[in-house]
């Protein structure tokens, strides 16, 4: 059974001030599943992920969360009525605060709240260092702390924001593999921005791909690798090369190499 629609953007066009940095968007994500949005520094994908936070406003078009209306032209909902949970690609951790005051902060009110601390440290495999400070945690464990906050108030959407881009090689693949397992555990959406090829495969279900604000396509990673819709996706995905042709029928192309 296919799984409800979650995340619908429509023709959206976002940036900052009065410049345009993203046009004409359309994607759409699933509930449960984890999309990516993928590309070079520069390209637009943090700016749509801050329109989607609420962070920024929208210039056109509309972002739909669960079937409502949170952004369109003239009007944003204030990113605390969103539901939405956010990972920051500098963990954004209270440095005055414990791990365990850290997870604290967004269920304040929460009647279970020790009970959430408690399993929140479990599942990101930090069991016992609640007491400990941010100061006191390798880059890795600060990561798990920030996921944890952000899962803490069961949020209908999770953001994670370039997140592992400031560790080590073999521990951004492992923690990558790690999220995507705690995502998927809890059933929690998730749009994942990056520039890492390898990254954006190993987490995502859908993959978008970004080019001067525009996306070129929104696709499984298969068949983004397989199928490319355009000479850019193929060159930034994969490994070919491109040879120039013409179609002699819909079912036949005539190249320098013979007929394909």
């Amino acid at each position: 059974m296919s799984q409800p629609l979650l995340l619908n953007l429509r023709n959206l066009a976002c940036g900052y001030g009065d410049q345009r940095i993203v046009q004409n968007l359309n994607l759409h994500l699933n509930a449960g599943d984890i999309g990516c949005l993928l590309g070079s520094s520069g390209c637009g994908k943090t700016t749509t992920l801050r329109a989607i936070a609420g962070f920024e406003p929208v210039h056109d078009g509309e972002i739909q969360l669960a079937g409502e209306v949170i952004s369109r032209a003239g009007f944003t909902l204030s990113p605390e009525k969103r539901r939405i949970g956010m990972v920051f690609q500098d963990y954004a951790l209270f440095p005055h605060l414990t791990v365990a005051q850290n997870i604290a902060f967004g269920i304040a009110k929460h009647p279970r709240q020790a009970a959430v601390i408690d399993e929140m440290l479990e599942l990101v495999k930090l069991g016992g260092l609640g007491g400990r400070y941010p100061h006191e945690l390798s880059g890795g464990q600060q990561q798990r702390v920030a996921l944890a906050r952000a899962l803490a108030p069961e949020p209908q959407l999770l953001l994670l924001d370039e997140p592992f881009s400031n560790l080590d090689v073999e521990l951004r693949r492992r923690l990558s593999h790690e999220v995507r397992d705690i995502l998927k555990s809890r059933g929690t959406s998730a749009i994942l921005v990056t520039h890492d090829q390898e990254e954006a495969f190993a987490v995502s279900d859908q993959v978008g791909v970004f080019k001067e604000g525009r996306l070129e396509q929104w696709d499984t990673p298969y068949n983004l690798y397989h199928e490319p819709q355009t000479p850019f996706v193929a060159s930034f995905i994969g490994q070919g090369y491109f040879i120039r042709g013409q179609m002699s029928s819909h079912e036949a192309v005539n190249t320098e190499l013979g007929e394909l």
